[in-house]
Order: structure tokens, then sequence, then C-alpha cells
């Protein structure tokens, strides 16, 4: 095998801002909050479901107490679940390009954030699950991004080696992951930051799957 190439989901391999912000605006209206916008996921998403809650009532004015955000969160996971992809879907040009990684060969996997049970559904209602040795969620491990352990650990799954591998992902989330491993991070332009990946200084950049082949080759030649 050449490497290892670890994706992030949300923001990176599939726009999945619709849903979620959907259940998120639904815990909202039963709190007597009006919903946020869609937009707002770049500011909300990429540290799991929890800070999603507790960032989304802040954002609303209404900051959580520990117990409050627990309850919360709770509801959110099934809630999400029943909902996992009626809007989301992958960004244009992931199928190919994971094809054409793993025809390359390349081992892939997944290390999110995302709670394993629903990143396993999503990926699995995409369409995408097989390409995959490996998907990490946020409970996979006691451990998660930017835990520099969960990405070792993906990599370890997938019978790689640190030293072959490079961390795709849409936020500084998944940028601090790889560097504290020491091993490279290709950013993608498109995804829930509020900070543009630009800015953050990945060692690639790219703005759509299309130049995925180009940034991997030129890191792990």
């Amino acid at each position: 095998m050449r490497g290892t190439l670890v994706f992030d989901l949300d923001g990176t391999l599939a726009e999945t801002a619709p849903d979620i912000m959907a259940t998120l605006n639904i815990l909202l209206t039963r709190e007597g909050l009006p919903p946020l916008p869609v937009a707002k996921a770049r500011e909300l998403v990429g540290a799991g479901a929890r800070a999603l809650i507790e960032r989304g009532f802040q954002a609303s004015g209404v900051p959580l107490p520990p117990e409050k955000l627990e309850m919360l969160f709770a509801e959110f996971l099934p809630i999400y679940l029943e909902r996992i992809a009626e809007a989301s879907h992958l960004f244009d040009g992931v199928e190919a390009a994971l094809d054409r990684m793993v025809q390359a060969g390349f081992m892939l996997a997944v290390c999110t954030n995302k709670p394993e049970p629903h990143s396993l559904a999503l990926l699995e209602a995409l369409g995408v699950k097989g390409h995959f040795r490996a998907i990490v969620g946020r409970e996979t491990f006691p451990f998660f991004k930017p835990d520099p352990r969960v990405l070792a650990e993906t990599i370890r799954l997938c019978g790689g080696l640190p030293e072959r591998a490079i961390m795709i992902g849409d936020s500084l989330t998944d940028l601090d992951t790889a560097r504290r491993l020491g091993i490279p991070c290709i950013g993608v332009s498109f995804g829930y930051t509020n900070v543009p990946m630009a800015e953050l200084g990945p060692d690639r950049l790219i703005h759509h799957f299309d130049r995925l082949d180009d940034a991997v080759f030129s890191l792990l030649p």
C-alpha cells in the first residue's frame, strides 16, 4: 500500500449542514428560540454534537448549564440519526476521488468528531462506507480530535504508518490534529470553519476533489 489517507467527514467529504442545523433548530424551537440559518454551520459545526448545541444556544443568547446541555445532547442524537441524510450529500467529485485513491493503492479512513453510529449511518446512506478501512467517531476511543492519539489509532486500524499518512480536513481542529502527530494536512476550502482554511496554512489547499490526487502525490511521492 502506498499510504493512508484519513478524512474528516462533516464539511470535508459531505455537505451535512442542512440536516445538522435542522436538528439543532428542533431543539431551539422546543426551547422557544428562533431557528438559526444554515449559514451559521461554519461557526458551529466541527467539534462534535455537544459543542454544536452549546454554541448554538450561545449564539441564540442562552448559555446552557452543564446538566441542561447533557439533556439536550441526549435528545439531539436520536433526532439527528433519524434524518441523517435527508438533505446531506457528498461534495462534488468525492466518490470519484475516493475510487482513484483506492485504485492507486491507498488505504482510506475517516476520523471525525461526529458520533460513530451517525458516521456509519451517514457514510452508508451516501454510498461510500465500503471505501474506508476504518471509521472512527468521537467515542470510538477515550480521546478525540485534536488529540493526536485518535489519528494515530485510526492509521493503526488501517494497518498504516504515520510517516506514510495524510490528514484531509476542513478546519483548525483537523490541522491541529495532524500537526500534533507530525503528519501533513490537506485542507479543503469549502468546509465548516469560521477562519478560512487558506489562512490556517495547511500543507496543501484544494478547492475541489478533482485536485486531491495532485495534492496527495506531492506529499507522498
